[in-house]
């Protein structure tokens, strides 16, 4: 899912410091699109660290009962400067957008979608007959400067590489990521080095990984006791670990687990971001809300709907959607504060900025 919330907060992400052994970065509940709202679980943007790597966001969520309710109902939005990556532990997704995509996302495939100088998607549990339960993770990179304004397009893989160790099984979706003497490596595109997996580990059984240590790495659990480099995670917590290590040991106490591995270069840029917005400056975000604005038209029945003509406008139209595309929260009444990269660079996200209307 997207960022739905209508008082997005505007930070500056940059690199942290490298501190050592294991630091955990504990979620924060989050409602998308008010307070009835599905809830999910962030650990990443946070003050504590903004960034892992490119991966710019982190969104945790279920499982969710969707059998009695229309589940995840995310109508069409926009996106900049960024990739979502979709992936799914249990239930079903349909992925709609404005350069023609559709596409069901399942447990063990992954949707890709790089936005770049601009899309427009939206998200739905599909209806009719389909799985009881909707789990998963949302993830975002943030595209570097030199690829931010590429054509947006879309990829799904059904067919990715995995690898048994043991009794671990290890998935990589993006990227490559060492198992068991083994190389595997994601046919998705990726625009700066890094890498995401997910690791079935059983009950008091470990898996080593071979890794990049020029990565920065992060371990999201979503199921079981895990120990990371014998140092304990606990459940919906996200685990960093700086770069140096060329292994990574994952561990099960009592119970099996489940995690989510995320990883990359450190990015040496300074990005903005602001609801589903990433720039490097204020005007990129200012100018992305009134490009998406400027699509906007109050249809005869009450609805929002697209401007006649939005297929040939920065964000597209997405067709087939059962009503019409969000508009954007409000700016604050001034201007969004200048940034400047936070001394020590220790942060890594901007203070607070006005509230959002």
């Amino acid at each position: 899912m997207s960022n739905l919330e209508t008082r997005p907060a505007e930070q500056l992400c940059a690199a942290g410091e490298r501190n050592p052994g294991v630091e955990l970065l504990t979620p924060r509940d989050v409602p998308l699109g008010g307070p009835r709202a599905m809830h999910v679980r962030r650990t990443i943007p946070q003050r504590q660290r903004s960034l892992v790597g490119a991966w710019c966001f982190c969104d945790h969520y279920g499982p969710d009962d969707v059998s009695r309710s229309e589940g995840m109902q995310v109508p069409p939005h926009p996106h900049t400067g960024l990739q979502t990556v979709s992936w799914l532990f249990a239930g079903e997704i349909l992925h709609r957008d404005s350069v023609g995509s559709l596409q069901t996302v399942r447990p063990g495939e992954l949707n890709l979608m790089t936005a770049g100088v601009g899309i427009s998607h939206s998200e739905e549990s599909p209806p009719g007959d389909r799985p009881p339960v909707l789990h998963g993770v949302q993830l975002w990179t943030v595209l570097p400067s030199s690829h931010r304004d590429v054509e947006p397009h879309f990829e799904h893989h059904g067919d990715l590489p995995v690898a048994r160790v043991g009794g671990a099984r290890v998935q990589v979706f993006m990227g490559t990521l060492g198992a068991g003497g083994e190389r595997l490596t994601s046919p998705a595109r990726t625009y700066t080095p890094l890498v995401g997996a997910q690791l079935d580990v059983p009950a008091g059984a470990s898996v080593e990984l071979e890794v990049d240590p020029g990565f920065e790495h992060a371990l999201l659990v979503d199921a079981g006791e895990a120990a990371l480099g014998g140092e304990p995670v606990p459940r919906d917590n996200l685990g960093y670990v700086a770069p140096g290590p060329d292994r990574l040991t994952v561990a099960a106490g009592a119970e099996p687990v489940r995690a989510v591995l995320v990883g990359g270069e450190p990015f040496d840029e300074d990005i903005i971001m602001w609801w589903n917005f990433v720039g490097r400056t204020n005007e990129d975000i200012e100018r992305a809300r009134e490009d998406w604005m400027a699509q906007m038209v109050d249809a005869d029945d009450g609805e929002t709907a697209y401007v006649p003509g939005a297929a040939g406008r920065r964000f597209g139209e997405v067709r087939g959607y059962a009503s019409g595309p969000l508009r954007a929260p409000a700016l604050p009444d001034v201007r969004l504060r200048p940034r400047t990269r936070p001394t020590g660079r220790n942060t890594g996200v901007a203070p607070e900025p006005p509230a959002m209307s």
